[in-house]
């Protein structure tokens, strides 16, 4: 029996400093995973999949996507764009609260 490895990133298809992704592009590199199998292509990475399925078959590793919803040009952008523009919210909101926090810790440097 070949052993079986999950892994499950909970993050955006825009982000590849996902926990998983990064040690997964590297395993399928030197050859460590024969077969890939993915929920939603777009999950995986948002943009470049067909760079990414080109990756896998120069290593050896087959990649299965297991929903195949097909949208129209139009559909995929506007998917795309809300894609972006939450990501940017997120980190834009992100930003804020770090200022609040560097802010904070400032105010209480200075108080002691």
């Amino acid at each position: 029996m070949v052993p079986t490895d999950t892994i499950q990133d909970i993050g955006s298809g825009l982000n590849y400093h996902r926990k998983g992704f990064n040690p997964l592009f590297e395993d399928i590199e030197v050859g460590k995973v024969r077969q890939l199998i993915v929920a939603h292509k777009d999950r995986l990475v948002r943009f470049g999949f067909e760079w990414f399925a080109e990756f896998c078959a120069r290593h050896g590793t087959e990649l299965m996507v297991m929903n195949q919803d097909t949208l129209s040009p139009e559909q995929e952008m506007v998917n795309d764009l809300l894609a972006m523009v939450h990501g940017f919210s997120a980190r834009l909101y992100g930003l804020r609260s770090y200022r609040k926090e560097l802010k904070h810790a400032l105010n209480e440097k200075d108080s002691h």
